[in-house]
């Protein structure tokens, strides 16, 4: 039975990756940050099928604890500040985790004598200022964010243990990836909660930045199964993970609304707090290298992402509002 380290269970990726890797029959461990509450809601369902250590990115003693501990064959690095617009208001704070804590991360299994195979979550928003249309593993990165820049170190660190050291370490370029598990300050869960909250009559208006920014989404789901895929791999590679279709978030708002026979324009509000200083405009990935190396296929198309997102937040919602009439 093969261990896996997961740093970021609770986060999207994380819950939707421990339920493939103990499909798989791994024994999954995963590195928590300790908090005044537990949020272990995305995890609830397998918790006594996991083994949880708590630890932070900021902290090098933790991680050399739990890399003792787990004794992973695989580490996934999942864990970071990861939320872009925040990220200009706590810049130094994403450094530390997005940037440094990968470093401490690597470092901490380079001197544990470990042979763990090493994922790095790297992210599209590398790409930022975009010079090429799709981008592929040969796009220069021009990030527009302190979360994009964060993400450059961790690239390039991930790339550098790798060479330095011959350690077994993988970037996945993952493009933008939702579920009903995503977290509620992204803006395709906005739209979602929103048209479910509209839907139960808990909510009129929803508040949202630029709409005309286009984006490469797919269903998180698919891109955990890249990640373990990478790992499988004789030789460590850096791989775009993406569907090769791009949409406006308008575009979203108009199948989310239409979803449940509603029309956005009379339910949504611009406001200019939610655009970011710099503005990434256009993502759109080329995931031809993953798919010819190690097979990978999105399966749920940007239709059926939208739509199961609104079907579960419609059902959320109306549960909630059912809780408080009660």
């Amino acid at each position: 039975m093969p261990n896996a380290l997961i740093v970021g269970i609770t986060g999207q990726d994380g819950s939707y990756l421990a339920e493939l890797l103990l499909e798989k029959g791994y024994r999954v461990h995963g590195l928590v940050r300790r908090a005044s509450s537990f949020n272990t809601s995305r995890i609830d369902h397998i918790l006594d099928r996991v083994v949880l250590h708590y630890g932070d990115l900021v902290d090098s003693s933790s991680l050399h604890a739990v890399l003792r501990t787990a004794e992973p064959d695989e580490v996934y690095n999942l864990g970071a500040q990861s939320h872009v617009l925040v990220s200009f208001e706590t810049p130094e704070y994403t450094t530390d985790v997005n940037a440094a804590g990968v470093g401490r991360l690597l470092e901490a299994i380079r001197v544990s004598g470990l042979k763990s195979r090493f994922y790095q979550a790297s992210t599209s928003e590398l790409y930022g200022k975009v010079e090429d249309v799709p981008q592929t593993e040969r796009t220069r990165f021009h990030p527009r964010s302190p979360y994009g820049c964060a993400k450059a170190y961790a690239f390039y660190i991930t790339q550098n243990y790798r060479e330095a050291y011959g350690m077994f370490c993988c970037n996945g370029i993952l493009f933008n990836h939702e579920s009903p598990r995503r977290g509620e300050n992204f803006v395709t869960r906005k739209i979602s909660r929103a048209v479910g909250r509209i839907v139960a009559g808990t909510q009129r208006k929803l508040g949202l930045g630029n709409l005309d920014a286009e984006r490469d989404w797919g269903y998180a789901p698919d891109y955990v199964e890249a990640m373990w895929l990478m790992l499988q791999l004789e030789t460590p590679d850096d791989f775009v993970v993406a569907t090769g279709e791009s949409h406006r978030v308008q575009d979203f708002l108009a199948r989310a609304f239409a979803r449940v026979g509603l029309d956005w324009r009379e339910h949504v509000e611009t406001s200019s707090r939610q655009i970011r200083p710099a503005e990434v405009d256009r993502l759109l990935g080329d995931s031809s290298k993953a798919r010819k190396t190690f097979g990978w296929q999105p399966k749920v198309k940007f239709e059926g992402l939208v739509d199961l997102m609104v079907d579960a937040d419609v059902a959320l919602a109306r549960r909630e509002a059912a809780g408080r009439k009660g």
